[in-house]
């Protein structure tokens, strides 16, 4: 994996888009910074900036050509290498479906894919990116729109950035490869152990739409299984559990 530090971007996610589309940026690249403005997370949602003892990342990957059904799992992919590495500092994650982390109910980290295509309709890269709050101060936090943690307060102590961005970069590389060959299956019992909403009342929002029900499983391609109260089965494969 290749290194890109910016000292100071908008959004990573912009930039590495960018990147792609000018082929100025080559397969499995981290574009990453400590001071980013303007970053966005997913549905348009704002990421707020929380200082520069943080992560704003995002992962520049070139499968192939054509787009395939597990790239869309990459997200969930990234989730789990994310959970993995929290769990080294001794805090318990929980998933929210499809790819935001939280610990004790509150939002420690969030994902935003998206693709890059040419005018033909050729894919040309994907783009990864994903915020970590890793050590934010209280007050901070109160100004986020959802309830939202730090590392830095769930374990007492000061966390090291640039070592735990390269524990989440080391490890997903080590899924990487596999990953692209085996797809989903290859984590889904690492996606649904760490899963809080299996197996609980739900509501889910799909585009205009909301779904209301029990969380039953996650299938074998990453969607959410929800049975609603006249036991008719949904399989979402996009959405927000509210």
């Amino acid at each position: 994996m290749k290194w890109l530090y910016i000292e100071e971007i908008d959004s990573t996610n912009k930039y590495a888009k960018e990147g792609i589309s000018t082929d100025n940026i080559s397969d499995q690249t981290v574009v990453y910074t400590y001071r980013q403005t303007a970053g966005r997370g997913r549905l348009q949602r704002e990421w707020n900036y929380t200082g520069e003892d943080n992560i704003y990342a995002s992962i520049v990957l070139k499968p192939s050509g054509q787009m395939k059904e597990v790239y869309s799992n990459l997200t969930q992919l990234l989730c789990v290498v994310l959970a993995e590495v929290f769990e080294e500092y001794s805090v318990v994650p929980k998933i929210k479906w499809p790819n935001d982390i939280r610990i004790n109910g509150k939002k420690i980290s969030g994902i935003l894919a998206e693709a890059v295509t040419s005018q033909e309709g050729n894919l040309l890269g994907i783009v990864l990116g994903f915020g970590v709050n890793l050590n934010v101060p209280e007050e901070l936090l109160e100004k986020i729109n959802q309830p939202a943690t730090s590392l830095n307060i769930e374990t007492g102590m000061f966390i090291d950035k640039e070592e735990f961005l390269k524990k989440v970069i080391d490890k997903f590389c080590l899924y990487y490869n596999k990953f692209i060959e085996e797809g989903f299956l290859l984590i889904r019992e690492d996606y649904k152990k760490r899963a809080e909403f299996l197996n609980k009342n739900v509501s889910v929002k799909v585009f205009d739409k909301t779904y209301e029900g029990i969380a039953t499983d996650v299938t074998s391609n990453g969607a959410l299984k929800l049975k609603d109260k006249n036991n008719k089965e949904h399989i979402l494969l996009i959405g927000d559990i509210l």
